[in-house]
């Protein structure tokens, strides 16, 4: 059964940075691409980033270049998403899932002074 578990999430003042991690089973995780969304209250899912199989090319949307990196251990079937100068407009849950799947329950992340 394929499984997502999101963590990392938090509380975090503006300017801060979070790690998240996307721990996946139930699939064979370097055959897929895997991505990362989020979700703030009230507001539409935004996809954040992507990544390749093996890791060689990254996505970002408009908002998050430059301060959010993607990454992947496929020894660990994992995915993370590194987030840097973190803005009160970045507070979503966060989820995860590989391409053609289904998001993960997703990690809650706060900016807030």
């Amino acid at each position: 059964q394929e499984q997502l578990v999101e963590s990392g999430g938090g509380l975090v003042q503006p300017g801060g940075s979070l790690r998240l991690s996307c721990a996946a089973s139930g699939f064979t995780f370097n055959n897929y691409p895997m991505s990362w969304s989020r979700q703030a209250p009230g507001k539409e899912r935004e996809w954040v980033a992507t990544i390749s199989t093996f890791g060689s090319t990254t996505t970002y949307t408009d908002s998050v270049k430059g301060r959010f990196t993607i990454s992947r251990d496929n020894s660990k079937n994992t995915v993370y998403l590194q987030m840097n100068s973190l803005k009160p407009e970045d507070t979503a849950v966060y989820s995860c899932r590989r391409a053609s799947g289904r998001w993960g329950q997703g990690t809650q992340v706060t900016v807030s002074s």
